[in-house]
């Protein structure tokens, strides 16, 4: 097991290269299994959670080759059709093949997916997709066993704008026979994204970047290739570090336009940001102001940097209220950040943040991808050695994290526990 070490107190300056998008890349990868052929990926970061999507589609008889930053998946050769749950049960993620597998051969078995470890988050809206185009489902054994002669087009109105089913959906529509309209569509870029490459494949899609999509089922796709974008969550984490360090950086390879409400929020703390069309740069001089945030459906504030600003508040000096509006039991960086010394109150899907107040670096555990990036913040701007383990869970989303913090002049070490 592998942990960070790291002294607080220092000011991150410099430049960075932000990477691909990790959820973008879990999503395009499973779109590959809708077209037999070469597949080309490019800008793909190596992280954990790629890695296990690598696995799962080598499972299902795919070969994949990374090389660099490309990835090239040849899906000539589907050997199974079932999904194990060794493989899964990692990876929330994984559920993408569902609606893929369906819609190119009428059956599939996938496991109930797993993932970080906190809370409630049901394949229903999922299934509920699948089924309104004419699926049939059971669930048996901890797997979905989902089969169709072939997916009819239809209206589908999602209770909530769920990004997991949106992209179930939109794949497996892309060869039902005849239209489907999906309502309370997400609108993120990682699905914008998806929707582009698959008609790049061949598919007939509207409505991208809005909340009603049309889709026109084809017979058939063919292999494309396709460059990931950026990663807004890893780009939001990264200035959010360098802000609580009031410290100064260019993110090079970042998508400005993907990151508004992150930026209009940092601007109210006190930053000031420029952007170009491939970068941006902020600078922070000053303690930040308090700032209360809610986290909503793209293109409001992402529950994915929820934990990082709660941290980043912290030293602000004053109250704010931090509110998780997509997932209301997303605080298990809260307990966590309290053993620094932060002033937190949890009230139902909110925390009230008594920011100003001085953090002591101390041992605390990382329980899920992103209150991990919420310790590594507050051991940025704590005083003495602050030792975070269990990082398995960073290595999912952030690529090499700490190499790019110690880029930016941070006290940060990866060790091996014991050492």
């Amino acid at each position: 097991m592998e942990k960070f070490l790291i002294a607080g107190g220092r000011r991150l300056q410099g430049q960075i290269r932000i990477s691909g998008a990790k959820n973008a890349v879990l999503a395009l990868a499973p779109a590959t299994l809708l077209a037999p052929g070469i597949h080309r990926l490019g800008n793909v970061p190596r992280l954990r959670d790629v890695m296990t999507m690598i696995e799962l589609l080598e499972a299902l008889g795919c070969t994949c080759r990374l090389e660099g930053r490309e990835l090239l998946i040849d899906t000539r050769s589907i050997s199974s059709l079932r999904a194990p749950q060794e493989i899964v049960s990692r990876m929330r993620a994984s559920f993408y093949v569902l609606g893929p597998l369906v819609a190119r051969y009428g059956y599939a078995e996938v496991s109930l997916p797993g993932g970080c470890a906190w809370g409630p988050r049901p394949v229903d809206l999922h299934l509920t997709g699948l089924q309104q185009l004419g699926a049939t489902i059971e669930v048996r054994d901890g797997y979905v066993i989902a089969s169709a002669t072939r997916l009819r087009g239809t209206r589908i109105e999602l209770r909530v704008s769920s990004v997991g089913a949106t992209g179930n959906i939109l794949m497996a529509a892309a060869l039902a026979d005849g239209e489907t309209i999906l309502h309370n569509a997400a609108m993120e870029p990682e699905i914008v994204q998806l929707g582009e490459y698959l008609r790049s494949m061949g598919a007939h899609i509207e409505g991208l970047g809005t909340p009603t999509l049309r889709i026109v089922g084809v017979s058939e796709l063919r292999p494309a290739s396709v460059e990931v974008i950026p990663d807004r969550i890893e780009a939001a984490t990264f200035l959010i570090a360098v802000a609580a360090t009031e410290g100064e950086v260019t993110l090079t390879d970042a998508c400005a336009d993907h990151l508004t409400a992150v930026l209009e929020a940092l601007e109210a703390a006190g930053c000031s940001i420029t952007t170009t069309a491939s970068s941006i740069t902020l600078r922070m001089e000053t303690l930040p102001r308090p700032h209360p945030i809610s986290t909503a459906p793209y293109p409001g504030f992402p529950t994915d940097v929820q934990a990082q600003w709660t941290a980043f508040m912290l030293r602000a000096p004053g109250t704010c209220r931090i509110t998780d509006t997509i997932y209301p039991d997303r605080f298990q960086h809260i307990p966590e950040l309290q053993r620094l010394g932060a002033r937190l109150e949890r009230q139902g899907n909110s925390v009230l943040v008594h920011g100003g107040y001085p953090l002591v670096g101390t041992r605390v555990v990382s329980r899920d991808l992103r209150a991990s990036a919420a310790l590594i913040i507050a051991g940025l701007i704590a005083e003495g050695w602050t030792e975070v383990i269990d990082i398995h869970h960073i290595d999912r989303g952030y690529e090499a994290i700490e190499t790019k913090l110690q880029a930016l002049g941070a006290a940060i070490h990866r060790v091996v526990q014991g050492d």
